[in-house]
């Protein structure tokens, strides 16, 4: 941990408030009630989307980060719609990475249909590299999270993942942090225009994701993720009885 106590094992990357929670929402809980300290960081505050505003998302993504118990949430404030790979924008997410200095990272995975997911996956993946190079001052010591995996929040569009988490212990409590957010999804009370993430079939097709990645692990629910780089094997996982 640094001097200021800011350090923590996990840092989750989305580009709009609630990528996190739909995507990784059951990992991350499961990381904090392992004692792993985590922090989210919002790129932007999903301004530009059909229900919500700015204070609202915000409001909505900190009810969501209390109920899943993480130690930090912080907002980039780069701009909804405007996602890029641009050095400006890496510039503006090194900072985040310094002062946390993650053990992991977990971002959004491409190719993604929504735009921003897809240059937010770059820009993540990039700007952690960058944040290892000295010359690029930020008054903060260099730092590179050593590994990063990757999520979708909606549907998988790069065949199947290398690694699927049990969430079954943890899945209510993930869509409770869903919940959390009002202007988002499916909310007979709220006042808007009906979105595809607004509607119940999305909000039941949560569920049935998290089975179906449960069951190809022989669980009840699973998230996904994804690596572009192999991962590192002491033994062969599933080797282990119960009993020693």
């Amino acid at each position: 941990m640094d001097a200021n106590g800011n350090s923590v094992d996990v840092l989750a990357i989305g580009a709009h408030p609630d990528d996190v929670e739909l995507a990784c929402g059951g990992l991350l809980i499961k990381l904090v009630n392992e004692g792993k300290r985590v922090a989210i960081l919002d790129l932007t505050q999903g301004e530009m989307g059909s229900r919500g505003d700015a204070d609202q998302r915000s409001s909505e993504a900190e009810a969501a980060a209390a109920i899943m118990g993480v130690h930090a949430r912080e907002e980039a404030d780069l701009s909804d719609t405007r996602l890029a790979n641009t050095t400006e924008q890496q510039r503006a997410i090194i900072p985040f990475i310094r002062k946390y200095r993650p053990t992991i990272i977990c971002a959004l995975m491409a190719p993604d249909r929504h735009p921003d997911h897809a240059a937010a996956h770059a820009l993540s993946r990039d700007a952690n590299y960058y944040s290892g190079l000295t010359r690029i001052e930020t008054g903060q010591p260099p730092y590179r999270a050593p590994r990063i995996y990757y999520f979708y929040p909606y549907t998988e569009l790069a065949g199947a993942p290398p690694c699927v988490v049990d969430i079954s212990d943890v899945f209510d409590q993930k869509m409770e942090a869903l919940r959390a957010y009002k202007s988002q999804f499916h909310n007979p009370k709220y006042n808007g225009p009906s979105t595809h993430i607004s509607s119940q079939e999305f909000w039941e097709d949560i569920k049935m994701r998290a089975r179906y990645w449960g069951g190809r692990i022989g669980t009840q629910y699973g998230e996904p993720l994804y690596t572009e780089t192999p991962l590192l094997l002491n033994t062969l996982p599933g080797l282990e009885r119960d009993g020693g």
